[in-house]
């Protein structure tokens, strides 16, 4: 015989309840029902001491299937009800409901399970929703701190090679100094990166900038000390107390830069954009690529015409001065992007397959950290390896062997020791990076017409057939004479365009690749094996010191990318299934289930 029964819940609605107001569940062995629905109760006798309290009526019919029901959190009441009930009720305790519900909304998912599982948005709306930033007001914060940092930053990067070159005619002492920083990034790449992950964006992004500012103050200082002193042997140069400090701190500052990095264009770019919206995603990308470069073009210009008007060491005091400058504007800026995100950045880092984040063994990793170094190191190199997008981040870390054919500290030093003006270079720097502000509006077009993963083969073609005439002119050519040496520096600014339109391709496709909360751990680990890659090249040109050897280093770099082209179209050619699921949505990428 059916019977029927009457359940009321007290206490708060859980969200989930909220949510969906009606919720009927039918089973399939019976034709038992269960009705849920919110309703007030409107008698003072029943009314809840807490704010907004409810009652929640259900109506259970054919109760016989249902006999294996637990009876824990049951208790008959026998106070009379209304007249027009009829039934028993029963008290049900509303905190099961209500952990249910609460849990749904741990770790930072909810919403984007909401935005993937339930599709109630035309293909219109939805197109829409995913070109629109989730936190759209923070990411433009973000682009601000980028810019006063990133401006300083791109300043001092072209400012010490120039500064050391013209006070010591040889490649020695620029080779030394990035050969130890790049040595520092790749120990303390995986170490950084495991800090980064473990503690609170933005208390450890505020530290990191005050590292990098200090770091820098003290390279000025160093620097300027050398210009005061009567230059001497390089040999002599390498075991000045000044010099041991300089490489210190510049490594440092290179490390901290790195970490920075990482955290803006692999996690904090991410959130504020939102992971489900690939379109924010893509354009808030190209935006802080843009405004690297940009400061790269002004921080360049702007340190060449110091150099041609002023003395040196009057050059470098002006960019300490933006350095302090720039501080407090970075902190304000990093503290205004939380605070227009609603705090998504104070949210924690939960692995994917799972939400339960210890603070106890993030406590105690901390306090071990220094001390497991080795461990965090083979521990990042493993998950970098492990990747499924290993090929495209490697084609990436090869183009780092190319330290020649690219503005930086060996390139400036040999144009400088060639006798041009100082101007000249940092237009000719500028002028590279202008090319890769171009590259993040070629690279969209690109992407329409070939697609994403063959966009980036074709940045890497490019790239490595203009380095191919660059150095046939090299060998075949007479660069002391003006002609042939403007168009060697013509072929080296054209071929950023494919460098830059890899650059911006790659790091959409290594965000698609690598998860959410190992984006720190493998984002520094890769940078370490791309700094790996360039101390290879620098140690190779401390050996090689002279000016007359930069042909043998221009060929070493031309190979590096022709070598980086090789693997990456290879990968395309050949990939796996998992790589095929990753990038299904490309039309020139057929799915696993397409190829079975």
């Amino acid at each position: 015989m059916a019977s029927s029964v009457v359940v009321v819940a007290h206490g708060q609605p859980s969200a989930g309840l909220f949510r969906f107001g009606r919720l009927q569940s039918h089973a399939a062995s019976s034709s038992s029902c269960l009705r849920l629905r919110p309703r007030r109760w409107l008698s003072p006798h029943f009314a809840s001491p807490r704010l907004a309290a409810f009652r929640l009526r259900c109506s259970l019919t054919n109760t016989d299937t249902y006999n294996s029901v637990a009876t824990d959190d049951v208790h008959e009441d026998t106070t009379p009800l209304d007249s027009n009930c009829s039934v028993p009720v029963v008290h049900l305790k509303s905190d099961s409901l209500e952990t249910e519900g609460l849990n749904l909304l741990v770790c930072n998912t909810y919403a984007d399970t909401v935005l993937t599982t339930l599709p109630v948005l035309s293909e219109e709306e939805q197109n829409a929703l995913a070109a629109t930033p989730a936190h759209p007001a923070g990411l433009y914060a973000l682009y601000a701190s980028c810019l006063a940092g990133n401006l300083v930053e791109q300043l001092w990067n072209f400012a010490w090679p120039a500064a050391i070159a013209l006070n010591h005619p040889s490649l020695l002492p620029v080779a030394v100094i990035g050969f130890f920083a790049k040595l520092a990034v790749i120990v303390g790449g995986p170490l950084v990166g495991k800090l980064m992950d473990h503690f609170p964006r933005v208390p450890a992004y505020n530290c990191l900038t005050l590292v990098q500012v200090a770091a820098q103050l003290l390279s000025v200082g160093m620097i300027i000390h050398a210009h005061t002193i009567h230059p001497t042997s390089v040999s002599c140069v390498l075991v000045q107390p000044w010099f041991l400090v300089l490489v210190i701190a510049l490594a440092v500052e290179r490390l901290s830069g790195l970490a920075l990095g990482v955290a803006m264009e692999r996690d904090w770019v991410v959130l504020l954009a939102g992971t489900n919206r690939p379109v924010a995603l893509a354009q808030a990308n190209a935006i802080l690529s843009r405004i690297d470069l940009l400061s790269e073009i002004v921080g360049a210009s702007l340190f060449g015409i110091f150099l041609s008007r002023y003395e040196p060491a009057t050059c470098l005091k002006l960019a300490a001065s933006l350095m302090i400058c720039s501080l407090p504007v970075v902190v304000v800026l990093t503290s205004l992007t939380n605070w227009l995100s609603a705090g998504v950045l104070d949210h924690a880092k939960c692995p994917q397959t799972g939400c339960g984040c210890s603070s106890a063994g993030l406590i105690s990793d901390s306090e071990n950290i220094l001390g497991s170094s080795v461990e965090a190191i083979k521990h990042g190199w493993f998950e970098y390896i492990q990747q499924p997008v290993l090929p495209a981040s490697l084609a990436y870390v090869l183009l780092y062997f190319n330290v020649v054919l690219a503005p930086g500290g060996l390139m400036t030093a040999f144009l400088t020791q060639h006798g041009l003006n100082p101007s000249i270079i940092g237009g000719f720097s500028g002028l590279c990076a202008f090319m890769g502000v171009a590259a993040t509006f070629v690279s969209a077009k690109m992407v329409e017409r070939l697609g994403i993963l063959k966009a980036g083969a074709a940045g890497l073609i490019f790239q490595a057939a203009l380095l191919t005439i660059a150095v046939a002119v090299y060998w075949f050519g007479f660069l002391s004479q003006k002609i042939p040496l403007v168009f060697f520096l013509c072929l080296i600014v054209l071929s950023r365009l494919g460098h830059m339109s890899y650059d911006v391709v790659g790091a959409q496709i290594l965000q698609t690749g690598i998860p959410a909360s190992k984006a720190n751990l493998i984002g520094t680990t890769e940078v370490s094996f791309a700094s790996l890659a360039e101390s290879v090249m620098l140690g190779v040109a401390i050996i090689a010191n002279d000016v007359s050897h930069f042909g043998f280093l221009a060929m070493l770099s031309l190979l590096s990318v022709v070598g980086a082209a090789c693997l990456y179209c290879s990968w395309l050619k050949n990939p796996t299934d998992i790589q095929r699921s990753l990038f299904s949505f490309e039309p020139h990428f057929p799915s696993a289930k397409g190829l079975m």
